[in-house]
């Protein structure tokens, strides 16, 4: 007995090191990949007739594709905040008019800090649309906030070179193949080193599970609109759907054949759209945009097939989790309309698909058509990962959807567009469940940008800088466009639609009296959902604006000596 004992005081602790170690190692790696700008329909899993996606297809089919899964804001910068706080941007407080970015604070509780924190390597990769930190994007604090950071703010064009100093060293020049060097310079430490990127250290260690995020630019109109055909471009983005007329989108309206707006002309300025989205206002331009946005489909989807395999060469299949979504849809003419920022399925849904090939082949459901939100992909991979979700997310852990159709974790999507600007979109709000839609829509008195680009011109100022730069007297305007709905502000137009019936909205029901308890039934379900979005305190952000970078140019100023 005695020796028994004194076996296992001396045994015990390698047993202890020995669990702790197998577990360590057991941890799942995630990568995380993001596309910007994808229409729900722009896979054929998805039901498109003319694109063929075999690799994405085939992670929902041995994994989970969400047929009811909705951003919470339809711009890019709040919905890719919205995805790494897990918050709602009425939570979070950034946007393209906010002027704010996200704080450091305000890091600390984004999955990958927290990922990194419990021992994840942390990679990002591609498009980084999150100012962080005092003076947003030229702090600096994103590039070193992850153990690899190959990166550009804000747009990369179809040529990152053109823009960005960072992607100068890459071997290719188009950017799904620069994302894909990226990628397997992070995966295989036997690859082309890429010099620019930062790193903690020079290769990934093989002992440490890894946080790998993937985003493109594409099929972004900031980037599609920049593919030039070059003769050094792969075949796909020259030649593919260039011998055929692509079928325009369902409910295409071209801008000359419109007989009855969409939405009110008070409501929606769309003489002031942005100048980006005016393809789909003739057919022929409509075509062209649909088949450069359908070739980097292509070349997205050859690099999730390029990225499987390579998974499979150095045997990390097994125990890697991928998922992959979209920043939000798009409005390629459906209504006559084009862009985002609006409320309607074209805009908030989106292809979501995890594969986690740890699960049992059999207890798999492929096709899930519960409510689910971009919020709640931070939780899921956290609670993949073993880790603890903080306390400030916003979202749920979806990981029993995976494996079981009749699980759920929220009766209603709630998505707001705070995005109410010269160009021309209205707040707005709404709720749904997989059966009713209500949206509420706010006075739209913003200044024209049409008015502010001809005034601009006419008195030689920077174009971009009048439309796109922020003041801190802007910053009021923005937190009022926040609370006010909370404070009793008005709706001045509602929609009510029938997604069981009428699933591409087409009938507006708000105004039939057959439907009048539905409707004051969701308006009962905003006032509740709008509360749950805005919750407690205040945003953890920094000024983001033009004073604010004068300000921090001056401090950072070289100091001369005489």
């Amino acid at each position: 007995m005695k020796n028994l004992l004194l076996f296992l005081f001396f045994t015990m602790p390698i047993w202890s090191v020995n669990a702790q170690k197998k577990a360590k190692e057991t941890r799942p790696n995630i990568i995380f990949i993001l596309t910007d700008d994808q229409p729900y329909d722009y896979l054929s899993v998805t039901g498109n007739k003319v694109l063929k996606t075999p690799n994405i297809d085939q992670l929902a089919n041995q994994g989970t594709l969400f047929t009811n899964a909705h951003i919470t804001s339809p711009i890019c910068m709040p919905s890719r905040v919205s995805m790494l706080t897990s918050q709602y941007e009425r939570k979070h407080g950034v946007n393209f008019n906010s002027g704010t970015a996200l704080s450091e604070e305000g890091w600390k509780t984004t999955y990958p800090a927290v990922m990194k924190e419990a021992g994840y390597f942390t990679a990002y990769i591609g498009k980084n649309h999150t100012p962080l930190g005092k003076n947003g994007y030229d702090s600096k604090v994103m590039e070193h906030a992850f153990d690899y950071f190959y990166a550009g703010h804000r747009h990369l064009g179809f040529y990152p070179k053109d823009r960005h100093k960072i992607f100068r060293g890459a071997k290719n020049d188009t950017q799904i193949e620069i994302l894909q060097e990226a990628s397997f310079d992070v995966l295989d430490n036997n690859e082309f080193r890429i010099k620019e990127a930062f790193k903690v250290m020079e290769g990934r260690p093989q002992d440490q599970p890894f946080l790998l995020n993937i985003c493109f630019n594409l099929p972004h109109g900031a980037s599609t609109s920049t593919m030039k055909q070059k003769e050094t471009d792969d075949e796909i983005y020259r030649t593919l759907f260039r011998d055929q007329t692509l079928p325009l989108p369902e409910h295409y309206i071209a801008k000359k054949d419109i007989k009855t707006p969409k939405l009110p002309e008070e409501l929606l300025h769309a003489e002031d759209r942005q100048t980006i989205y005016d393809h789909v206002d003739t057919p022929d331009g409509a075509r062209e945009r649909l088949t450069r946005q359908y070739q980097a489909m292509i070349g997205i989807d050859r690099l999730v097939g390029n990225l499987t395999e390579k998974l499979k060469e150095l045997k990390l299949d097994k125990n890697t989790i991928i998922v992959f979504s979209s920043d939000h849809g798009l409005l390629m003419g459906q209504y006559g309309l084009g862009g985002k920022a609006l409320l309607y399925e074209y805009c908030t849904k989106v292809s979501t698909i995890i594969y986690d090939p740890r699960l049992p082949k059999k207890k798999r459901v492929h096709r899930n058509d519960n409510l689910v939100q971009s919020i709640d992909i931070a939780p899921t991979m956290l609670a993949k990962a073993g880790i603890e979700i903080p306390s400030a997310y916003q979202g749920k852990d979806v990981s029993a959807l995976l494996t079981d159709e009749n699980a759920s974790v929220r009766p209603y999507v709630y998505t707001e567009n705070l995005w109410s600007t010269h160009f021309g979109n209205p707040r707005c709000e709404a709720v749904q469940n997989q059966e009713w839609k209500y949206i509420r829509y706010y006075k739209n008195d913003n200044f024209s940008a049409s008015k502010r680009i001809e005034y601009a011109k006419a008195l030689g100022l920077n174009v971009n800088s009048v439309l796109y730069g922020m003041n801190d007297k802007e910053i009021p305007v923005y937190r009022s466009y926040v609370e006010s709905p909370l404070n009793g502000e008005e709706a001045v137009y509602e929609e009510l639609y029938h997604l069981g019936e009428d699933p591409n909205e087409l009938q507006n029901l708000a105004s039939d009296a057959q439907y009048k308890e539905k409707l004051e039934e969701l308006r009962k379900v905003w006032a509740k959902e709008i509360k749950m979005a805005r919750g407690e305190g205040q945003p953890l952000v920094e000024r983001f604006t033009k004073e604010s970078a004068f300000e921090f140019k001056q401090k950072h100023k070289p100091i001369v000596h005489d």
